[in-house]
């Protein structure tokens, strides 16, 4: 097994570069698909590898369940630093499945509330509430898809900065960026370092759904407008994995995005580039994460299969 194991839980930061270039650019649709499958893949790889060595270190708790070929001495030996690496995986393999789990209920538990509370409202797709606070945000789930928005806030656009904020919102719910936003933040808590893909796709989703509304309206600049007017008066979205138009980023970014031309569409960038390099050392470093914890997986299989009394 030797530093396979280890190498997962570093990896993520060969995608640093990435996250950072993918949001000037790439397309928004292709940073957020890029971003988010390294992201899972690594965060999987990762979790896979805590496993293992959580393994290792509850063999050497006195009283554990597991057979006593699991503790010998010769098992450790194949995994470096075992005493340390071992014990310490355990509450950190905990920590990452507590707040995964509490991410999970947390989120489900949002989107159960706002169900209810549009309960009693016709089942259109658009539900407009009446309140003083202005908010505007996509809500999948339930028996249909609906854009949440209150009157406060449509107050405060144009009528063709409200189609704008429709087209928005529309687009969350097509293209279900709510799962890409779920996904970065669930593999942000398996590993701190992918934090940066967290809220680089935080960003380009919304920079999709403004792309795809900006097609819809047919004009640019009444979309950057209608950002620009919500992102002053909302408050923004009740969860972080649910999206709206004026969630919390760099707002004045998404604008100025949408004054200028339109961004091409690759489905990879150019490799003799700076985001063509950095794109390939996240996928060398995302395939090199797959393989390391394949190898320590299938290493500690077979020792432990040895080490099992029949």
């Amino acid at each position: 097994m030797g530093v396979f194991v280890f190498l997962p839980l570093v990896l993520p930061l060969t995608a640093w570069p990435i996250a950072r270039l993918a949001e000037q650019h790439l397309h928004p649709r292709t940073a957020t698909r890029l971003l988010t499958a390294v992201a899972a893949v690594m965060a999987l790889c990762s979790t896979l590898c805590l496993a293992l060595l959580m393994v290792v270190g509850t063999a050497q708790l006195p009283g554990n369940p597991l057979p006593d070929g699991w503790s010998d001495p010769e098992v450790r030996a194949a995994v470096p630093y075992d005493e340390v690496a071992g014990k310490a995986a355990i509450p950190a393999l905990c920590a990452v499945v507590a707040a995964s789990a509490r991410a999970l209920w947390r989120h489900g538990r949002v989107r159960r509330r706002a169900h209810q509370a549009l309960a009693g409202l016709p089942g259109s797709a658009v539900a407009v509430l009446p309140d003083d606070v202005p908010y505007a945000y996509a809500l999948p789930g339930g028996r249909r898809d609906r854009v949440v928005v209150t009157t406060a806030l449509l107050d405060c656009l144009e009528p063709a900065e409200r189609r704008a904020l429709f087209a928005h919102e529309r687009a969350h719910l097509a293209d279900r960026h709510h799962r890409f936003l779920l996904a970065v933040r669930l593999a942000a808590l398996a590993n701190p370092f992918l934090r940066p893909l967290r809220t680089a796709v935080a960003y380009t989703a919304e920079r999709w759904a403004d792309e795809t509304a900006a097609r819809a309206v047919g004009d640019r600049r009444t979309v950057a407008t209608a950002i620009g007017k919500a992102a002053l008066v909302s408050r923004g979205t009740p969860v972080a994995t649910l999206a709206g138009l004026a969630a919390p980023g760099p707002v004045p970014r998404r604008v100025a995005a949408l004054l200028g031309p339109a961004p091409a569409v690759r489905t990879w960038p150019p490799v003799f580039t700076s985001v063509g390099l950095a794109a390939w050392g996240a996928a060398a470093g995302t395939a090199m994460s797959a393989m390391s914890s394949a190898n320590a997986a299938v290493t500690m299989f077979l020792i432990l299969r040895t080490a099992t009394p029949l």
